[in-house]
């Protein structure tokens, strides 16, 4: 079977979607030997994951958001040219005009724009409204990175459950492997993800503020992500430099495995995920974790993190408590999610699962 496989968000700067489709990818290449699976736009060499800029060469990313741009703004029919002679089109939602004439399937991450629409731009709410039009009514099979997604697309969409196959993300093999610990001056609580409403940045802050003063001055909140959508705020309030606060910024992909490894706990209370990357990633390292009692997190979680209530920042104070002081419970936490990410959230488990998807579609 021959599987054309959207690669558009590759060209562009993302974070969490750029990620899992970048070793989505490369993990049903490898996996999957008695098909073929090629990209759209074409990229002819995929280059290191970065998430500041393409990873294909620039010729190769001007011309293929040149495609992009044409499909969405004025329906030319790239994808349906490019895909001449394939199976199957698995779209991003940066597709509006799909190729008609083969099957279509697509991956739904989150429903956060039908869920918590006051935590997005207009723009991407308009964006996410055309996808669920042009794209997931009219899919003939949809991936859910989660089963609270797939919940949620029945639910807020009105999509038919039979269409909805639940297959975990998966986490990249550098994350399980042994390797150096990022070492500070002090034990650190780490917070990764972008700064923007959503990660819910400014309750962690109160509660760190809200620790015992000698565990703030022993030890030190480290938040790692670039400024997001509506971070204004935000960003002036770590510019003030908070007691025992630093702001890392944007964070290059080879280098979180260490920092996540060197922190004492990640701490991750968003107020809403599909799926939630970085707590799957600290669990593959063996970091314990706090993170939130709402959408797909618990999913993800199971029993090896502390869940609160992503407003209380008295439940997030209490949890960061906790696993500063109880070294057993943070050793505890670490074994058992580094055993369930081994489980459920490595690529070639994902990579198998999708392609018996493809199949099924497809026949």
């Amino acid at each position: 079977m021959k599987i054309m496989l959207d690669a558009t968000p590759l060209l562009l700067h993302s974070a969490g979607v750029k990620s899992v489709l970048y070793h989505w990818i490369e993990a049903l290449r490898e996996a999957g030997a008695s098909h073929s699976f090629h990209l759209y736009p074409p990229i002819s060499e995929v280059g290191e994951l970065r998430h500041d800029a393409s990873v294909a060469r620039r010729p190769e990313t001007l011309r293929g958001i040149f495609m992009t741009l044409a499909n969405q703004r004025l329906g030319i029919q790239f994808p349906e040219r490019a895909a001449r002679g394939m199976d199957l089109f698995h779209a991003t939602n940066q597709i509006r005009r799909p190729p008609a004439a083969l099957a279509l399937t697509a991956t739904l991450h989150d429903l956060t724009v039908w869920r918590m629409p006051h935590l997005h731009t207009s723009g991407n709410i308009a964006a996410d409204k055309r996808y669920a039009d042009h794209i997931l009514r009219q899919a003939s099979g949809l991936i859910a990175v989660s089963e609270h997604t797939r919940r949620d697309a029945i639910e807020l969409l009105g999509l038919h459950p039979d269409r909805i196959t639940t297959i975990h993300n998966g986490v990249a093999e550098a994350y399980f492997e042994p390797g150096e610990a990022v070492v500070r001056a002090k034990p650190y609580i780490l917070h990764l993800g972008t700064i923007e409403p959503r990660k819910n940045i400014d309750t962690l802050l109160d509660a760190w503020l809200q620790l015992p003063r000698d565990l703030r001055d022993t030890h030190e909140l480290v938040i790692a992500g670039p400024a997001g959508w509506a971070s204004a705020p935000t960003i002036a309030r770590l510019k003030t430099h908070p007691p025992g606060v630093t702001w890392l910024g944007y964070v290059p992909e080879s280098a979180l495995p260490g920092l996540i490894r060197g922190a004492l706990a990640l701490v991750y209370p968003s107020l809403y995920e599909g799926f939630g990357l970085p707590l799957a990633q600290a669990m593959a390292c063996g970091t314990a974790a706090v993170t939130s009692n709402v959408s797909a997190l618990p999913e993800v979680a199971g029993d090896a993190a502390l869940l609160v209530e992503p407003q209380s920042a008295s439940a997030i104070r209490n949890a960061m408590t906790r696993l500063i002081e109880d070294a057993e419970l943070r050793r505890r936490l670490g074994e058992q999610g580094r055993t369930r990410a081994a489980l459920h959230f490595r690529w070639p488990i994902n990579a198998r699962k999708s392609i018996a998807f493809f199949e099924k579609v497809a026949a």
